[in-house]
């Protein structure tokens, strides 16, 4: 794990997910996302600046989480279909 992400965990008091070999992007579903990250936005085209890319990155996540409609769960964007389960479960403070 690198010494950088090590020392901004401890700033924000947080524990770290990893195990002392382990690194952020050890798990298959990190893998995935990231890969479909750059190749649906980082590969698409050259980049001017960084904030060029910080908007287009915003961009993706407000649309994979909010617009993004995934058959398994009836053709439901995940934020829509995750809100509707912590309601149903009564759990209305989760579901706002």
């Amino acid at each position: 794990m690198s010494l950088a992400y090590t020392e901004r965990l401890k700033e924000a008091k947080l524990l770290a997910s990893t195990g002392s070999t382990g690194d952020s992007y050890g798990s298959a579903m990190a893998e995935s996302i990231n890969g479909l990250y750059k190749a649906e936005v980082i590969h698409r085209k050259s980049w001017k600046n960084r904030a060029e890319v910080e908007l287009a990155t915003l961009t993706w996540v407000d649309w994979y989480n909010n617009r993004r409609l995934l058959g398994r769960l009836r053709h439901t964007p995940p934020a829509e279909a995750e809100k509707a389960y912590y309601a149903s479960i009564g759990n209305d403070e989760l579901a706002a």
